[in-house]
């Protein structure tokens, strides 16, 4: 084959494919300048006059490589590989470095297996960073616990590239053996980095045990600081977490090339109305940065860091997996080609048919019998979980509880809700309780599978009674999202597999999503996502203050804290 494409690239030999008339945006030196290019064997290997078994005038449209998404969970677009490639792919995004760290919580390595196997044979390639904190921490119930021993029978796997995001920071800096041997099994592998608001001498020790990454940047210095100790930053546009406008002025030419784009978790909605990557590059562009210099953070810079040599550019060698768009500030996406294949064409998925992959089974299990969601009374203060719009981070309150007889109680005139967390894997009966703000639901009640990372069931509602009928309509639908009033079920989404995602289309699941959350609306609720930003609550690794099944956490402690009191 190498003799072939040799002797094809130098014109001896009829290419494949010939692309005319391209506006060629070359990501290695920084040009935008008209070209021919030619494809052989699903890869570019020259430009200019070749014979070629097919033609395809790009009319001087703009032709680039296909995006990469950094460092996206395919589980929150909560649909399965096949389904999540039909919906990005006509984006331009032709691959996706993914952590299956969801499904991982969930089923341990047979999760892992499955997101590798369900992406197998499709035209979009799906690489894999290892789940670093399967649990997280063990403040929280997951379904599975996942050793260095453990990932290390993934290891060579094709498709698996490095270390997915290394969430225990204090694990890192104080060296828990069992962390240590993780970040040591990825040998010289790229490890990726999660540490929100960690600055100082520890965050110095976390990048000097190899972390080279963080995308839970959320302030301009926090990035700054980072970026000056050589970790490469990724700039994060998803549903629940959005920020690309704060960081992006961080962005310059001298210091571009340690910038990237990744969307993390990007709701049904947002992935088919906003769009994938190119929704990130397209909004940096409008802006104010340079298109070619977005470009570059949306493809070459994310190969080169996590070493995917032959993707990232439109060079001889390079794959063919190109993008072809009308001008930079539109931004619209005419085709996709994937080794050379057309595979999107105007909006429209045209590639080859995707097989579903056969589902796990079951995995909502939970002890059901006697589970009460009471809160008695044990002080007249009470911590509170506060929403930050748009943001994954919370606050801290602490408020006088609204007691009736010997329980604290819902208010909802308060805006002050109760949140529960019920263990669904073993069956042991674990229950957290909180109160949160920030919903402003006035009745009812919102219950989720789906609830970063152990993905136990969440629920936020004004009263017991519908709370415990979210829950129980979560458990019949074998996982899903659901919303509750006067113990009746109003809309839901049913997410079989895992507990977090669907087998059927995206544009289904949207549907049901929007009805669920103009469910949630009328029961009062003020935000625009309210599923997504519940999924958060829930992730104790995230500051200032979470709920597990285990109870409350105080992520700046990092320890488990009572309910009652002020501190």
């Amino acid at each position: 084959m190498l003799e072939k494409i040799i002797a094809v690239a130098r014109g001896e030999a009829p290419v494949d494919l010939l692309l005319r008339n391209a506006q060629l945006v070359n990501v290695c030196s920084g040009e935008v300048y008209p070209a021919d290019v030619a494809i052989y064997g699903g890869r570019v290997v020259g430009f200019g006059e070749y014979e070629a078994r097919e033609t395809i005038d790009l009319e001087g449209h703009y032709l680039c490589p296909g995006f990469i998404d950094a460092h996206v969970h395919l589980e929150s677009s909560m649909v399965t590989p096949p389904q999540f490639a039909r919906a990005v792919l006509p984006r331009g995004t032709t691959a996706a470095v993914s952590d299956p760290h969801e499904i991982a919580n969930v089923l341990g390595m047979a999760g892992i297996r499955y997101m590798l196997d369900a992406s197998q044979d499709i035209p979009l390639d799906v690489y894999v960073m290892l789940s670093s904190c399967v649990p997280a921490t063990n403040m929280g119930t997951s379904g599975a616990s996942l050793s260095a021993e453990d990932l290390a029978l993934l290891w060579e796997h094709p498709r698996v590239i490095g270390l997915a995001e290394m969430m225990n920071a204090p694990g890192v800096f104080l060296r828990d053996p069992d962390v240590l041997a993780k970040l040591r099994s990825a040998g010289e592998r790229p490890i990726d980095g999660h540490a929100p608001s960690l600055s100082g001498k520890d965050l110095a020790a976390y990048i000097a045990a190899g972390i080279r990454s963080d995308h839970e940047c959320t302030t301009l210095e926090e990035a700054r600081e980072k970026l000056r100790l050589g970790m490469h930053i990724f700039i994060r546009e998803g549903t629940t977490a959005s920020n690309l406008r704060d960081l992006l002025p961080l962005v310059t030419p001298q210091n571009a090339h340690m910038c990237n784009f990744c969307t993390d978790d990007r709701s049904p909605e947002d992935l088919l109305e906003e769009g994938h990557v190119d929704d990130l590059v397209r909004t940096a562009i409008g802006e104010g940065l340079d298109p070619i210099l977005a470009i570059q953070m949306a493809t070459f810079n994310t190969a080169r860091y996590f070493g995917l040599r032959d993707l990232g550019a439109v060079a001889p060698g390079y794959r063919a997996d190109l993008v072809v768009f009308d001008n930079p500030q539109d931004l619209t996406i005419l085709q996709v080609f994937e080794s050379g294949r057309l595979v999107a064409d105007r909006g429209e998925y045209c590639g080859p048919e995707l097989a579903e992959p056969q589902p796990p089974a079951g995995t909502i299990n939970v002890a059901r019998e006697g589970l009460s969601l009471s809160v008695p009374a044990e002080g007249e203060r009470i911590k509170v979980i506060e929403v930050v719009p748009g943001q994954i981070v919370t606050r801290k309150q602490v408020e006088r509880a609204t007691v009736r007889g010997k329980q604290a109680v819902a208010d909802p005139e308060r805006d002050l809700l109760k949140m529960a967390v019920v263990e669904r894997h073993h069956a042991i009966g674990n229950v957290g309780l909180g109160f949160v703000r920030g919903f402003g639901l006035k009745r009812g009640a919102l219950g989720s599978s789906v609830a970063h990372d152990t993905h136990n069931i969440v629920v936020v509602g004004t009263n017991d009674g519908d709370m415990l009928a979210a829950v129980d309509e979560v458990i019949e639908m074998g996982g899903g999202q659901v919303a509750t009033a006067g113990g009746e079920m109003l809309a839901s989404v049913p997410l079989p597999v895992a507990g977090l995602m669907s087998n059927r289309p995206l544009e289904q699941v949207r549907d049901q999503m929007q009805a669920l959350t103009q469910a949630a609306h009328g029961l009062g609720c003020s935000l625009p996502d309210p599923l997504m930003t519940m999924s958060f609550l829930a992730l104790e690794v995230i500051p200032e203050l979470k709920l597990t099944d285990q109870g409350l956490v105080d992520v700046t402690k990092f320890e488990l804290v009572p309910l009652f009191g002020e501190e």
